[in-house]
């Protein structure tokens, strides 16, 4: 399953985090964060990733559904649960809030981390695991908090 990650968990990763001066057991460890955090959802993803292109047809409209999403967020609320969190890759930065924000805005922001429009190692990895559906999901979810 790993080799299916949509990123290289030996290579590419590690290697972004060693370029940012961290140690590498210190690298590895936050890799391996990483990997456990956007795995569970990605075979998921793929799978009907794969079924779309054998000329299944795709829903006409994706409607987030906020009791999903709830059941989805595992990756999400490990940084963005925190009240002012701080992380440190790629450099030091306070999370963003995200609970109540608007929906259309949280699913355009995540839409534009999986495809790179917007650039941050972290998000991209795990929005390039979310489908279309997941996207809506947790966009309701998190626009219905406070």
């Amino acid at each position: 399953m790993l080799n299916s990650l949509p990123f290289n968990t030996g290579g590419d990763m590690l290697n972004a985090f060693k370029q940012f001066g961290f140690r590498q057991s210190v690298a590895v460890a936050i890799a391996a964060v990483g990997v456990a955090c956007s795995a569970p959802g990605f075979a998921q993803g793929a799978a009907k990733a794969a079924a779309k292109g054998a000329g299944a047809a795709a829903p006409a409209e994706i409607v987030g559904n906020a009791q999903a999403g709830a059941k989805k967020n595992s990756a999400c609320i490990g940084c963005h649960g925190i009240p002012e969190y701080r992380t440190a890759f790629p450099v030091t930065y306070r999370v963003p809030k995200i609970a109540g924000q608007s929906e259309k805005y949280l699913e355009s922001a995540l839409k534009a981390y999986r495809s790179g429009e917007r650039p941050h190692p972290s998000m991209k990895g795990i929005a390039t695991t979310l489908t279309d559906q997941d996207i809506a999901d947790l966009s309701a979810f998190y626009a219905g908090k406070n």
